[in-house]
């Protein structure tokens, strides 16, 4: 496999006495999507900062295609993009003058913004002042922003937190571009859903620790649990069963309530990542 973009190894860092990060290490190639999946207060937004150099860790080495991200070297800024849920906009500019503003930081001289507001859905409001924005137009100017200078590395921390489903799914496709490109994604989220619809794998993130990386298809499978759902009416009630397709004599019962005439819905479900996190840490991704 090709060199990876990130690569964290036994990360660490303390606010005082208080330990945010544990020892982590992990990498994300070119073309990938890690979603880091925790609660509030998991570490995950301080790992972001360690990674894209903000904070130095206590511990441990980060390097960002291939180059020490702690000597603040100049090459590996210029080539990643953040994208932060707390939205630092500049209010009484446009959307267009906020990205030609961002741009000029990288020494851009002539950056295509006006294809950039295309592709988040804002070119028809390219000169209204930001402060008239909603939070949904808010977040992909900031997701505009931070591909101004076409990043190799994304670092999208809680990139749809608060937003309507319709925004969300907007920014949700970017995200999935960029990373058809060949950028590689870090993503923090505590919505389960969202990381297991975007992810190629996740991380498990609890209280700094690191309790699984794999991909979502993997973790259900190892610990979660097979199992078929049937709904059917019988003596004019509607009644459903599980049959659990890994306990002695599945097939059989399967068989047998298949072909009862009352059948109505038969359905598979597999764990959800929400599940299996609680199964590893005792607590769920909302706290």
């Amino acid at each position: 496999m090709n060199q990876p973009a990130i690569q964290a190894d036994k990360l660490s860092y303390a606010y005082g006495k208080l330990e945010a990060v544990k020892g982590i290490s992990f990498q994300v190639h070119p073309g990938e999507i890690l979603g880091f999946l925790g609660p509030n207060g998991a570490g995950k937004s301080t790992t972001i900062k360690m990674l894209t150099g903000q904070l130095a860790p206590k511990s441990g080495k980060v390097r960002i295609l291939g180059m020490d991200v702690t000597l603040d070297n100049p090459e590996v800024q210029a080539r990643i993009g953040i994208c932060f849920e707390e939205v630092n906009l500049y209010l009484n500019l446009s959307a267009r003058e906020n990205l030609r503003f961002y741009a000029s930081l990288f020494g851009i001289k002539k950056p295509d913004v006006e294809k950039l507001l295309r592709q988040v859905g804002l070119a028809e409001h390219a000169g209204d002042r930001v402060s008239r924005y909603s939070k949904g137009m808010r977040q992909r100017l900031m997701m505009a922003r931070a591909l101004v200078n076409q990043p190799d590395v994304l670092f999208l921390d809680e990139p749809t937190s608060g937003l309507d489903p319709i925004s969300s799914k907007e920014i949700r496709g970017l995200i999935q571009a960029e990373a058809e490109k060949g950028t590689a994604v870090l993503l923090t989220t505590h919505d389960m859903w969202e990381a297991d619809e975007l992810s190629d794998r996740v991380a498990f993130i609890d209280e700094g620790k690191l309790y699984a990386l794999d991909t979502p298809e993997n973790l259900k499978l190892k610990y979660g649990k097979r199992t078929v759902k049937v709904r059917m009416r019988r003596d004019g009630e509607v009644k459903e069963e599980e049959v659990e397709l890994d306990a002695v004599g599945a097939g059989e019962k399967l068989k047998a309530v298949v072909g009862e005439k009352g059948l109505m819905t038969i359905h598979t479900e597999e764990a959800s990542l929400e599940h299996i996190f609680i199964q590893m840490t005792g607590r769920g991704l909302y706290g």
